[in-house]
């Protein structure tokens, strides 16, 4: 699956992945107020194998098709929502 991947101007390391190329009106307008004026940055082909700095890719397909677009949240914001297990498997991995 072709995937074309923006990122926020507003909020640093926030990336939105589309189904679509710029298929802005196809997404919940909270969601465009709150990300701010997007950057186009690349496009990609997606498969469950490919290799990403910090997607998953089965997820993020998954995600695609269920509601044509993904959003990746800067890395603070992601680690918090994690459950602290999660948390601590993550830091000791880096030992």
């Amino acid at each position: 699956m072709r995937c074309f991947v923006y990122k926020s101007l507003k909020k640093t390391d926030l990336y939105l992945y589309l189904k679509e190329k710029e298929a802005f009106p196809n997404l919940p307008e909270t969601l465009l107020k709150s990300i701010g004026e997007l950057a186009y940055v690349l496009e990609f082909e997606l498969t469950p194998e490919r290799k990403l700095g910090r997607a998953d890719p089965k997820e993020l397909l998954r995600n695609l098709e269920n509601r044509g677009f993904h959003l990746q949240m800067p890395e603070t914001i992601a680690s918090l929502q994690k459950t602290p297990n999660e948390r601590l498997n993550t830091h000791r991995s880096h030992y």
